[in-house]
């Protein structure tokens, strides 16, 4: 049988398209959609400018910001006086702004719950949850450790990933340090810091001490067995393995480190994209890269010397903590 040269023509570009649009959508693979819940805190903003980078690593345009929910808490300037200016900015950079946290979560793939308020993180991440979404919680994780604990079940409970961190965690120096890649050797003591700015309706380390905290644990990984505030502006850790750590409230970030080899400087912060190429890896993995463990952790080391600076600096255990946000959540469902 004889083919006419146009009809020849047309099934030979058809063949080509066939074998073309699948190569081409295996190159240009979308990107995952993700969703912001709270737009009352600087980061919002970052993130989002970090994730739309033209300039930026192939690796941070495999997720893209398409929607978020204001939320905001009224009683709380911080965050209530915030809402307006970064809506206006989120929405100009193309994002979708909704009106509910259950409408976001049916346009999206994950979630960051950036609400500066702990207080209803919570709540709001019950129906992230509920809809099976990957979630990322910005420090700090809740505003007790109770809720954090709350938080971690629920996750658990639905199978979804979830993790918390501080931008702190990540930078090249702290991480170094925790894994003995760097100079010090195995990590003997350190002293991290960071400001400690007070927020009325947060425990004093919650609201931003959390930074210098979360570097000490970084540093240090899990294990604190004991806590003890010996003063307005610093907390020391004893370690079950009998290592010392200590949080200094202090103006900038950064952490010393006394080790095996040697001391010095830990290092210092990096600024946000080493915490959103992490994000962005979770949201692609699904693999949380802290542990839900040393994350409730570090609140529990924060209610400690809370509770010992009450108690004019006597000591406190993290078993202690843990066992008394327990009984909290116990005496709630009943």
């Amino acid at each position: 049988m004889k083919l006419h040269l146009p009809l020849a023509a047309t099934l030979f570009a058809a063949i080509l398209l066939s074998i073309a649009v699948p190569l081409d959508a295996a190159d240009q693979e979308a990107p995952i959609r993700a969703g912001i819940i709270g737009l009352d805190t600087s980061h919002v903003i970052a993130f989002t400018k970090v994730l739309t980078d033209p300039k930026a690593p192939a690796e941070l345009k495999r997720v893209k910001i398409v929607a978020a929910y204001p939320g905001g808490s009224r009683d709380l300037p911080a965050s209530w006086d915030r809402v307006p200016q970064y809506t206006q900015q989120v929405r100009a950079m193309g994002v979708e702004i909704v009106g509910s946290i259950g409408e976001l979560t049916r346009k999206v793939d994950a979630v960051l719950l950036e609400s500066v308020d702990g207080r209803p993180h919570l709540a709001q991440a019950r129906p992230v949850i509920a809809a099976g979404k990957p979630l990322f919680i910005d420090k700090p994780l809740a505003a007790s450790l109770a809720d954090g604990m709350q938080i971690f079940r629920l996750a658990k409970e639905k199978n979804v990933p979830c993790f918390s961190a501080s931008s702190l965690r990540f930078s090249s120096g702290f991480q170094a340090a925790r894994s003995g890649r760097s100079p010090f050797g195995k990590v003997r003591s350190c002293v991290a810091w960071s400001p400690m700015h007070l927020e009325p309706h947060h425990p004093d380390l919650f609201w931003y001490g959390i930074h210098g905290v979360e570097t000490l644990f970084t540093v240090m990984g899990p294990g604190c067995k004991m806590v003890r505030r010996i003063g307005p502006d610093k907390v020391l850790g004893l370690w079950k393995d009998g290592r010392l750590g200590m949080f200094v409230a202090a103006n900038g970030y950064g952490a010393v480190v006394q080790g095996t080899k040697k001391s010095g400087d830990a290092g210092t912060y990096e600024g946000y994209e080493p915490l959103v190429k992490e994000i962005v890896k979770f949201f692609e993995t699904g693999k949380p890269p802290v542990s839900a463990e040393e994350t409730l952790e570090i609140l529990a080391f924060m209610e400690a010397a809370d509770q010992s600076k009450l108690h004019g600096g006597a000591p406190v255990e993290i078993e202690t903590v843990m066992k008394a946000a327990e009984r909290k959540i116990s005496q709630e469902s009943r």
